[in-house]
């Protein structure tokens, strides 16, 4: 194994030295170290009975975020690899990326039903993760009659440990590989960011296991042989009495999650003295917000940024530099500096050379958390990973930034990415739906400020019978065929969309209106 272990044999680890241990609790089970290994265990054999062999993908369409660790245990106990499948999409999207996948295996929780059945190459064994559902038996109830044994399968640090899935400039989301030595090298330098380093610390995420942020942490904190909580559904009264009844000392919000629990009626009467640090990041976060939020949480603000490809957290922006006066005020537009084995450089996207001191350019990271590439997509990894003489190579993110006295400052973002709520949303995948709607002659997509979310999705539309065009039909059209949460919130009906001599949509002039006078951080 070397100097390095991978997290899988840190995992059967702790099974063994502190197996007693709450490993994850939810409100609809309790997960020892000993249970995640054990279950996983036969998980494993009745996967390889169904002829799951290395390299093949197994899914999970779940809330359940411990349970799609077993589903990752398991599966990696085999050389498999599992890809979380993000929940919030509509049916067509969770089934393009099943096939893109070829997921041979799928866990999926009962109210997730109707997107099961409507899977035109559904994967030969579906189970459902909590209890009975019409499509299949229940994980714990299917996997007793298979053996408590390991398959003993020992990754290489190279090999690809997770696949999520990133939406994708072209349309189509793209399927991230992490490694193994992606994850080691991301877990210690999370710990010192964070300030998480294990028992007796309590963390507890609300995130979805379909984000880095949410099956990071939950690997991150099996790492460390600590105790998770976990909130299957965000909803902020509960999260609330979640972190004082397990007495929380870390978690991680996006930022709207934070502005819904200052929203909460009693939250500034509550005891928050066990609380020790929140990080942040995402999505963009209004001082307001910030500023209420360390008042009345009392804890160190800690933010972060990063990408699914980089495995999550390449900055940090330390609660000491989390100041709303005086000669670090500044440092709040920023996303902090690089964290430990990040290397990071402002490049101009049009000549290829590094930019002076505070001039924007695209941002590139070098890191032993960089992906290993897109799964099936050796050209777009190509176009996004630079190979150096030593070492990892450089992952151009797509954001524009610029450095300055080792602090990054997130400027705008190049591909003209939509963060809301967290949540990452690619114009080009929405306006390829839209331009198939029978009343749209032209139409752009495009993010507008949103108080609650950080960012909204808009849309500017050429009709083509203005007469007859009704905007809230078009969005209930397209919320048939996209998730939700990337349908647009707005709609302005245009006479024509600007565009550059080439073609392209002229993205910055259909902005502006909405972002005069606002500074569009990003964090």
């Amino acid at each position: 194994m070397g100097e390095v272990q991978s997290v899988l044999n840190t995992l059967r680890e702790h099974a063994e030295r502190i197996g007693d241990h709450v490993a994850y609790w939810s409100p609809f089970s309790e997960w020892t170290f000993a249970d995640v290994h054990h279950v996983s265990n036969r998980l494993a054999q009745a996967m390889a009975k169904d002829g799951i062999r290395p390299g093949d993908r197994v899914a999970c369409l779940s809330k359940h975020t411990a349970e799609t660790v077993v589903v990752w245990m398991a599966a990696a106990k085999l050389g498999a690899v599992c890809m979380p499948v993000n929940w919030r999409l509509a049916p067509p999207e969770i089934a393009y990326i099943l096939d893109d996948g070829g997921a041979k295996f799928l866990m999926a929780d009962p109210e997730f039903a109707e997107a099961v059945a409507a899977l035109p190459n559904p994967p030969a064994r579906i189970i459902s993760s909590i209890t009975q559902a019409t499509f299949g038996p229940a994980l714990m109830q299917w996997v007793q009659t298979f053996d408590d044994q390991d398959p003993g399968h020992d990754p290489a640090m190279g090999e690809t440990a997770l696949q999520l899935y990133s939406s994708g400039t072209t349309g189509h989301p793209k399927g991230v590989e992490l490694s193994y030595a992606n994850l080691a090298a991301n877990h210690p330098a999370l710990t010192k960011a964070i300030g998480f380093y294990g028992p007796p610390s309590v963390m507890l995420n609300a995130l979805p296991a379909f984000h880095i942020a949410g099956m990071g942490v939950a690997l991150f904190t099996g790492w460390l042989g600590a105790k998770l909580v976990l909130s299957p559904d965000f909803i902020p009264n509960k999260v609330l009495d979640m972190m004082i009844e397990h007495e929380i000392t870390h978690t991680f919000f996006v930022p709207a999650m934070i502005q819904f629990l200052l929203e909460v009626p009693d939250v500034a009467e509550r005891d928050y003295s066990r609380l020790q640090g929140i990080s942040y990041g995402a999505s963009p976060i209004s001082q307001r917000v910030l500023v209420n939020g360390m008042k009345t949480f009392g804890c160190g603000f800690t933010q972060v940024y990063g990408l699914t490809e980089v495995t999550g957290a390449v900055t940090q922006l330390f609660p000491q530099d989390h100041q709303t006066e005086g000669p670090k005020a500044h440092l709040l537009r920023s996303a902090g500096s690089a964290m430990d084995g990040v290397e990071l450089r402002i490049v101009d996207p049009e000549t290829g050379e590094d930019s002076p001191e505070g001039q924007v350019g695209e941002v590139w990271i070098r890191t032993e958390q960089n992906m290993v590439g897109y799964w099936n997509r050796p050209e777009a990894s190509a176009e996004v990973l630079i190979p150096t003489n030593d070492g990892p190579p450089w992952f151009r993110s797509g954001d524009a930034g610029y450095l300055q006295d080792g602090y990054l400052f997130i400027h705008d973002r190049i591909k003209d990415l939509i963060i809301s709520g967290g949540e990452n949303i690619y114009p080009a995948e929405v306006e390829n739906v839209l331009m198939q709607h029978p009343g749209v002659a032209d139409g752009a997509i495009f993010g507008v400020p949103d108080e609650r979310w950080g960012e909204a999705v808009h849309a500017a539309v050429v009709p083509q019978d203005p007469a007859t065009f009704d905007a809230d039909e078009l969005v209930a059209w397209l919320r048939e065929r996209l998730a939700h949460f990337k349908c647009p919130k707005g709609v302005d009906v245009v006479e024509v969309i600007p565009r550059n001599p080439s073609g392209k949509i002229l993205k910055r002039v259909l902005r502006a209106p909405y972002w005069e006078g606002r500074e569009r951080q990003v964090s």
